[in-house]
C-alpha cells in the first residue's frame, strides 16, 4: 500500500505563491531607462507576450519542481502487508560495566587469558541474541550512564552495539546507582511484571550521584527486577595477579549487590565464567510472559528518492535552459511563433536609437 508518512508538507504548496504577494519586487539597482516612446515600447511587449508562451506554461516546470521536492519532504513510502512480532512481554535492559577495572585479563575464553569485558561480550552477547521474544537494550556506565541501544526486537544491533564497548568510554569509575537510575527511567513506562534488568559489574559504587540502594529501592516501588552480576576471577584463581602485583576483585562488593537484588526480588550471580549467565537465561525464562496485545509490523520500502531524483534532473534542464539559450530544449518552453515573429526587436531599436544619438 502507497502512502506519504508525513502529508501534512502539501499544506505549504501556495507557499511560493503567498511568498510572491507578500513580499516587495525586487529592486536591480540599475537606473531606469528614460525614452520619449516608452509607450510604444509598452505595446511592443504587450503584443510580443501574446505570440510568446502562456504564463501558465512559463511557470509550470517551477510549479513541478516545487511539487517534486514536497512529494519528496513528504516520505512517500510503500508498505508491505503486515507481519506478526513475536513478544513474550518481557523488556530486558543490560547495564554493563566500562570502568578501567574491566580490563582486567583474569578471564579464560577458549583457553586464553581475556578481558573481563571480553568474556562479558563474548557470552552476554549471545544471551542477548537468544531472548527470542524480548525487548532488549542496553546501558553503558563508568562515571557516568549513557543508554547505548535503546528497547528494541533488533538483539542483533544490541550485541554488535555491545560488542563494539570500549573500555573507559563512559569514564574510570563505577556509577552503579547512575545505571540503575537510568534504567528504571526507561523501564517505567513498561508493563510491570516485564521489567528486568541485568547489571553487570566487577567493583564497589564510587561514582555517580545515586546511591545504588535508593535506587534500588526505587526500582522496587517500580516492579523493576534487578539481577547484578559480579565479574573476575578469585583472586588466589587468577594468574594475572602475581604478574600485575594486585587483582580488582578485591574491590567488588558483593554484599551491595546482594541487597539490590534482595531489595527489586531479583538474585545475585558470581560471573567467575559461563555458567553463570545460563542460570540467568534460565531464571528469566521462568518469568511470567505478559498479556499484551499482539505486536504487527509493516515494512516500509522509501521511494523519497524517485522524485528527488526527477527534481534534480528538471533543475539542471532548467539550468542548461539559461546557460545556452539556442539548445534544442529551448523548444520545450517556446513556440515557433516567438522565433518567426516579424515584430522587430525592441533590443534592436533601443540599439538605433543610441546609434542616432552618437551621430
Amino acid at each position: 500500500m502507497f502512502e506519504f508518512a508525513w502529508p501534512w508538507i502539501f499544506a505549504l504548496l501556495p507557499l511560493p505563491w503567498l511568498m510572491r504577494l507578500v513580499l516587495p519586487v525586487a529592486d536591480s539597482g540599475e537606473p531606469a531607462l528614460k525614452v520619449s516612446f516608452l509607450g510604444d515600447l509598452e505595446g511592443l511587449a504587450r503584443r510580443r507576450a501574446r505570440a510568446n508562451l502562456p504564463a501558465w506554461r512559463q511557470q509550470a516546470p517551477f510549479m513541478l519542481l516545487w511539487l517534486l521536492l514536497l512529494i519528496a519532504a513528504a516520505r512517500p513510502q510503500w508498505l508491505g502487508e503486515p507481519l506478526p512480532i513475536a513478544a513474550s512481554g518481557r523488556d530486558l535492559l543490560v547495564a554493563v560495566d566500562v570502568s578501567g577495572s574491566m580490563d582486567f585479563p583474569d578471564m579464560q575464553w577458549n583457553d586464553e587469558d581475556v578481558s573481563r569485558l571480553s568474556l562479558v561480550q563474548h557470552l552476554l552477547g549471545d544471551f542477548l541474541e537468544s531472548r527470542d521474544g524480548d525487548r532488549v537494550g542496553l546501558i553503558l556506565f563508568g562515571s557516568q550512564a549513557y543508554l547505548q541501544a535503546p528497547l528494541t526486537f533488533d538483539r542483533h544491533t544490541v550485541r554488535v552495539w555491545l560488542d563494539e564497548a570500549r573500555i573507559g568510554i563512559a569514564g574510570k569509575n563505577t556509577a552503579i546507582g547512575d545505571a540503575i537510575g537510568l534504567a528504571l527511567k526507561r523501564l517505567r513506562m513498561r508493563p510491570a511484571q516485564s521489567r528486568v534488568l541485568i547489571l553487570v559489574t566487577d567493583g564497589a559504587n564510587n561514582g555517580g550521584e545515586i546511591e545504588p540502594l535508593i535506587a534500588a529501592k526505587l526500582a522496587a516501588n517500580e516492579g523493576v527486577k534487578i539481577y547484578p552480576i559480579g565479574i573476575g576471577a578469585d583472586p588466589e584463581e587468577s594468574g594475572a595477579t602475581a604478574l600485575l602485583g594486585g587483582n580488582p576483585t578485591l574491590d567488588l562488593d558483593e554484599p551491595a549487590l546482594k541487597a539490590i537484588a534482595d531489595a527489586t526480588g531479583g538474585r545475585y550471580f558470581r560471573a567467575r565464567d559461563g555458567k553463570e549467565l545460563q542460570a540467568i537465561k534460565d531464571t528469566l525464562d521462568r518469568l511470567e510472559p505478559v498479556a499484551q496485545q499482539p505486536t504487527e509490523a509493516r515494512p516500509a520500502q522509501a521511494l523519497y528518492h524517485w522524485p528527488l531524483a526527477l527534481a534534480l534532473l528538471l533543475s539542471i534542464l532548467l539550468v542548461a535552459r539559461e546557460l545556452w539559450p539556442d539548445n534544442p530544449l529551448q523548444r520545450l518552453f517556446t513556440k515557433e511563433l516567438y522565433l518567426q515573429s516579424p515584430l522587430p526587436d525592441w533590443r534592436e531599436r533601443l540599439k538605433r536609437l543610441r546609434l542616432r544619438r552618437r551621430r
